[in-house]
Order: structure tokens, then sequence, then C-alpha cells
């Protein structure tokens, strides 16, 4: 083991989204054995600030579920993947016209930037981006829909995302990745993007084989991940889909279950 790649809701975080002292604990154990601990997540770098103290991340971070890679601590770009406004604009249109009432919103500029349609804020939260609805403003959606975007939103006030996930994919759309990561919205990134890509590119870059890395997930998002890994581990209560992809499943995230593997690797 020479990489932890984790995910963060639901899998590394408990379900106040905070890092146990047991979490902690193994983190830094691997750390001090000169393993490399990413976190690996649809947040952007506004939601890793929250935590990155808790947990000690002060290195690479994949974001946006793999579109880019961030160093937290000197904010290095090594790669980021964009949606072109043409595809977000088709997509867009083809899927508002089969559901009415769908918000947008548009996440830029390595994470920084958050554009929302108008009146998307007034059905967020701020644990949905780690984001104050009331700093998210609110624009006309063509507003929304005028630049590249590393990950664009879809949501609806009253239908949940897996409705809104199935209805795309029936649409018979191409040019882009959309994933579910138990947010109550649908994330679309660049054509071929998922945790996995941006892992691979990651792991290239620090010249670390597949085979050595770890990788913990609990959603729909993480499955391409947690089979790219060398050892991929479901959490205890994630969906089949998600389960069958890995090589374990592992105590729930309330109950240390990244933790609980990382100590016994370590041992």
């Amino acid at each position: 083991m020479r990489l932890i790649a984790t995910d963060l809701d639901g899998t590394l975080l408990d379900s106040s989204s905070q890092v146990s002292a047991r979490i902690r604990a193994a983190l830094d154990a691997a750390r001090q054995r000169g393993i490399h601990v990413v976190p690996v997540t649809a947040r952007q770098p506004i939601g890793l600030r929250v935590i990155a103290a808790d947990a000690a991340f002060d290195g690479w971070a994949l974001c946006s579920n793999g579109a880019y890679a961030v160093h937290l601590t000197d904010g290095r770009m090594l790669f980021a993947e964009e949606l072109p406004p043409e595809t977000i604009r088709t997509l867009a249109e083809a899927l508002a016209a089969s559901i009415p009432g769908l918000l947008f919103a548009s996440v830029r500029d390595a994470g920084e930037t958050f554009v929302a349609q108008r009146g998307y804020a007034e059905i967020a939260d701020l644990s949905d981006h780690k984001r104050d609805p009331k700093t998210m403003g609110g624009v006309p959606l063509e507003q929304v829909l005028s630049a590249p975007s590393v990950k664009f939103v879809i949501r609806h006030p009253e239908l949940a995302p897996a409705a809104l996930f199935d209805t795309l994919g029936s649409l018979g759309l191409t040019g882009f990745e959309a994933t579910l990561s138990g947010a109550p919205f649908v994330e679309v990134m660049a054509e071929g993007v998922t945790k996995a890509t941006g892992l691979a590119r990651l792991c290239a870059h620090l010249e670390i084989e597949r085979a050595d890395v770890v990788a913990f997930g609990d959603a729909l998002n993480d499955v391409e991940m947690l089979r790219w890994a060398g050892h991929g581990v479901a959490m205890d209560g994630a969906a089949d889909v998600v389960q069958d992809a890995a090589d374990e499943t592992t105590a729930s995230n309330d109950d240390d279950g990244v933790a609980r593997v990382i100590e016994r690797m370590l041992r």
C-alpha cells in the first residue's frame, strides 16, 4: 500500500461530517509510513477546507469526481477537465424539455466559482455544496450555460436525483459523464471523467502503480475507483453495485470502517 484514496461523505466522515479520532489516528499512522492519503471527492476545495485540518489533508486532492487535481497547500493544479458550453447547453435543453422545473448550476475556476440559476439557492442547503446558499446569488440560465464547467449540477425541487439520472440516461446524449454521489442532485463532468480516471492520472504523476492503491467509497460515483484500485473497499450499507465493485466491505462510516481496514493493513 503506497496510496490511500478515500471518498469523504458517507465514507471517511461520520454522519455529522466529522473526522473521528480513530480515523485521524489511522490516517496519521499511514502518513508516518510514507503512504499518500488522497481525498477523492465530489466536493470542491471550499468543502475540503472545512475538514482539511481535522483530517490533516495538506497534499493532493481530487475534486469534482476526478475532474481536477489540486494541491491543498500551494494551490497547484495538476490537471483539469472541463465540460464545453455547447455540451452543457445541449444537455440542459434536452433534459428540461423532458422534465419541467429543473434548476442548474455550474462549478468553474477549479471549484472556486459557483454559478447558480435563479431559484437554485432557495432549494439549497449549506450541506449540499458546503457553501452558504446566501452566497450563491442567482443568474439567468443563459449565464449558467455560457462557460466551461468542471461540474454541472442538475436538480429539481421535488423529484429525486435518481429519477433525473435515469431520464438523462434515456435521452441518448453523449459527450459527458453523469453520476450520483448521494447529494440531492445529478453531477455531470467532462466525457470519460470519473474518480478512477483522475486517480490514475495522479498516480502516474506520483509514480505509483494501481496495485499499490487502496480505495474507499460508498456511492455510485465511487464504483469506477473501487474497480480500478488494487484493493477497493465499500462501506457497509452501500448499494449492491458499490459493494460488487469492491474487493471487500468494511464497517459503516459511523463505525470507523476506513480506520479498521487501514489499521489491519498497517499491521
